[in-house]
């Protein structure tokens, strides 16, 4: 019994091992699920699968469309980015720096760092909003300004810019003795001065830019005044050129249109002549330049020409420069009505002779100083002339011209000429001939000799301030006036030299505005009895637009 006990006992402890180890056990089981697994889906059969060059190209079309995708979000990331570097720009700009605040350490700075840190968002919010608003007010301004400017403009047939110019002047004056004109005296004749006031040398300008042709851009500008007057009041004092005379207060002064290239121009023009190019500096005297009719050759002409420049260098060089010109009867010439015409006015002595007069003029230049270049030049002028009754003569000129700019703002400016029957051009003592008309009514005529010139001193204090001191001459040889001198003659028809000596200042608190005190003593010389003097002083006051 005990014995099979212990068989039995013995038996048991050899399967134990088995019974205790749960490994063999899971296995086993998890092989009989997978069996049963698989022999209940052995009859179904499984799906069809699709091509694998199909599924390539759908994965294709996925990956471009996520390519275009990303891309777009690149790019918009990248203008987010450039609006935030530019606002961050604009606020770094607009903020003060921040003053400096002492080291703190510990827990005072833990906390220091989580207020600043509070701070620092609010204000960043807070100037984001500042700067927006800025931002957005000053659009609105400048929608406004350039709403103003579109209503504003001037507009041209053209289409193409014009701008006007002008300057609003009163002048007012004191003649010492008697003078030709009393607002812009040229000559003093001798008895009782005057004392006045006049507005009429203000003056209108337009400039128009045009279009690009033959690879030159355009121009072209006009300059009026209010000192016309009616032809048949016209006085010789108030001469200005051959399209001076009309019956209402406006009067053509200077124009101009021209084709510029980088060294050349062809222009046209009515404007003084080329180998005259400088003018005195004066507020007193606007309706006839400065030292008119005392060596400064003015009048406007019409002309059609051509300049070249040939530089030496960066800013030096020489210009030629050559025109023709349709020189003017000068206000003493005796007006003859043809025979064989009907008008009242007949064409003047120049152009009955049917030829145009030639100007030329060389100069030698260095540009880049003050307000103009430093030149020195060299020119000479011819015009034929036929008078009635088949008479004809030549008027020429040979002129020198400079202008220097000095140190200590010094400026000195000057020219001069010598020639022949020199009224048109503003010289020759207001007539390019002497006549004579005897008792038989035949006509004599002698075309006289003249010389003259003027200079300037300048002196810029600053660009508000300035000096000027000028002196002019002009005188025809008395030899050749005397035998046809007339005891009944005019003051311009006898007079033989006039001079005249003139100082001003010149002050501009701004760019429009600008006053001035100048005097002037006019001395005028006639070919026989004594020199007639006046002292004017005269005020101004402008305003340029």
């Amino acid at each position: 019994m005990r014995q099979h006990e212990s068989t039995q006992r013995v038996s048991d402890t050899r399967y134990l091992p088995l019974l205790c180890h749960p490994g063999p056990w899971l296995l086993a089981m998890m092989l009989a699920a997978f069996s049963y697994t698989l022999s209940a889906q052995a009859p179904a059969q499984d799906p069809p699968r699709p091509d694998l060059s199909t599924q390539i190209e759908n994965l294709t079309r996925i990956l471009e469309v996520t390519q275009a995708q990303l891309e777009e979000s690149q790019r918009q990331l990248n203008a987010v980015r450039e609006q935030l570097s530019a606002l961050r720009k604009q606020m770094s700009q607009q903020e003060p720096a921040s003053p400096s605040v002492p080291t703190m350490s510990g827990p005072v700075a833990e906390l220091a760092a989580g207020t600043s840190v509070a701070a620092d968002s609010s204000s960043s919010s807070s100037s984001t909003d500042v700067a927006i608003n800025e931002l957005r007010e000053r659009q609105a301004l400048q929608e406004s300004q350039i709403a103003t400017h579109e209503q504003a403009k001037v507009e041209s047939a053209s289409k193409y810019p014009v701008k006007i110019t002008g300057l609003v002047l009163f002048n007012g004056f004191v003649n010492t003795s008697q003078v030709d004109v009393s607002a812009t005296p040229t000559v003093a004749v001798g008895g009782a001065g005057s004392t006045g006031a006049t507005i009429k040398q203000t003056i209108l300008g337009f400039d128009a830019r045009g279009p690009h042709i033959f690879g030159a851009s355009s121009f072209a500008d006009l300059r009026v005044d209010f000192s016309g007057s009616s032809q048949s009041s016209i006085s010789p004092g108030s001469f200005a050129g051959l399209y001076s005379g009309n019956s209402a207060l406006l009067r053509l002064r200077t124009a101009h249109a021209a084709l510029q290239w980088s060294n050349t121009e062809a222009f046209f023009a009515l404007d003084r002549p080329i180998v005259s190019p400088d003018s005195p500096t004066s507020l007193a005297a606007v309706a006839e330049p400065a030292l008119a009719w005392s060596g400064n050759l003015w009048t406007w002409n019409p002309q059609i020409g051509l300049t070249r420049d040939i530089p030496f260098g960066t800013s030096q060089g020489l210009r030629l420069q050559a025109a023709l010109i349709d020189v003017s009867d000068p206000p003493t010439t005796p007006i003859i009505p043809s025979s064989t015409s009907a008008s009242s006015t007949p064409p003047g002595t120049a152009e009955q002779s049917r030829w145009p007069g030639v100007e030329t003029r060389i100069a030698l230049f260095r540009s880049g100083t003050a307000e103009k270049e430093n030149h020195f030049g060299l020119g000479g002028y011819y015009a034929p002339h036929r008078f009635a009754y088949g008479k004809d003569f030549d008027s020429w000129a040979a002129t020198v011209d400079t202008n220097l700019h000095l140190p200590a703002g010094l400026e000195f400016t000057s020219s001069a000429y010598r020639g022949l029957a020199l009224g048109g051009l503003g010289g020759g003592a207001y007539k390019d001939i002497a006549y004579y008309i005897d008792s038989n009514f035949d006509f004599y005529i002698h075309p006289l000799d003249s010389v003259g010139g003027w200079a300037q001193l300048k002196e810029r204090i600053n660009n508000r301030l300035e000096f000027n001191a000028a002196f002019g001459t002009d005188m025809i040889f008395a030899r050749q006036l005397r035998r046809y001198a007339l005891s009944t003659g005019s003051i311009y028809q006898n007079l033989d030299a006039t001079r005249t000596f003139t100082g001003n200042f010149i002050y501009s608190p701004t760019a429009s505005l600008l006053f001035s005190v100048e005097y002037r003593r006019l001395e005028s010389s006639p070919v026989s009895g004594t020199t007639a003097t006046s002292n004017i002083f005269g005020i101004a006051a402008g305003y340029k637009f």
